[in-house]
């Protein structure tokens, strides 16, 4: 049985309010000015004052499993998503224990095919290349009460790829996580955020519950739940902007 027919086929979200799903990549100290990419690190303290920020205004973090009634309608509440993109060991070390001590859940979307590997995919624009989670340390954040969704088996451009390529990056990505933690994993991230209808309905036909997207925005109702937007936390994010992000119409203005 699918993700889709275990919820009972729903394709668009029903929530009477926004729900902000936040997306992280690396939880660590940035590289040196000037690095590419440098905006996509959060400092340890950084995020472990913004989960605990979240907590004292009454919001609770969870994993897009732990958001599904919210998204649906069925439930309502001062709830915020938590994603993670990549898998980046420091996700392990730095994010779980702040996640844990507010009681929060969290889904990282993990490359299959480079687990215990690197970053490759971003060798070409001159990124740092930082240790990816390896099986076991996947299964030590699923034992923490976190989740694990896909983000395809090698963070292919699905853009760039014929359509027999990306259903299989997509098929195998999820059946090969699914084997190490021994468990479905319902959810999926399209890599760089690019992808067309035609991969939406390979995530539809994969039997995915969910999947999110690099648009920016707080989710409303009405929405694909294969085309959810997400809202960026970024190293400059101030508590303040952090804010304005999750409770204001901050980000959905920012939508494209």
């Amino acid at each position: 049985m699918s993700a889709r027919d275990r919820l009972g086929g729903a394709t668009h979200t029903a929530n009477r309010k926004p729900i902000p799903i936040l997306v992280y990549h690396q939880i660590a100290a940035a590289p040196p000015k000037g690095s590419p990419f440098r905006s996509l690190y959060v400092m340890p303290g950084a995020f472990a004052r913004q989960m605990a920020w979240l907590k004292l205004l009454g919001y609770q973090g969870l994993s897009m499993s732990g958001l599904q009634p919210f998204l649906r309608g069925e439930r309502v509440g001062k709830v915020v998503g938590i994603t993670f993109d990549d898998g980046y060991q420091n996700n392990l070390t730095h994010a779980l224990p702040a996640l844990l001590e507010q009681g929060f859940s969290s889904t990282c979307y993990a490359v299959s095919g480079l687990l215990g590997k690197t970053n490759v995919w971003d060798q070409g624009a001159g990124i740092a290349q930082t240790p990816l989670m390896t099986e076991e340390e996947i299964r030590q954040w699923v034992s923490a009460g976190q989740e694990v969704g896909s983000h395809t088996r090698s963070h292919v451009n699905l853009l760039a790829s014929d359509d027999s390529d990306c259903r299989a990056e997509m098929k195998v990505g999820k059946t090969e996580l699914e084997l190490v933690i021994g468990q479905p994993v319902d959810h999926f991230c399209y890599p760089y955020g690019q992808y067309q209808p035609r991969h939406v309905a390979m995530a539809r036909e994969l039997g995915f519950a969910t999947a999110t997207s690099t648009q920016r925005s707080r989710c409303h109702a009405q929405t694909d739940l294969l085309q959810l937007p997400r809202v960026p936390v970024l190293r400059s994010t101030s508590l303040p902007v952090f804010w304005l992000k999750i409770a204001t119409r901050y980000e959905d203005r920012r939508k494209k």
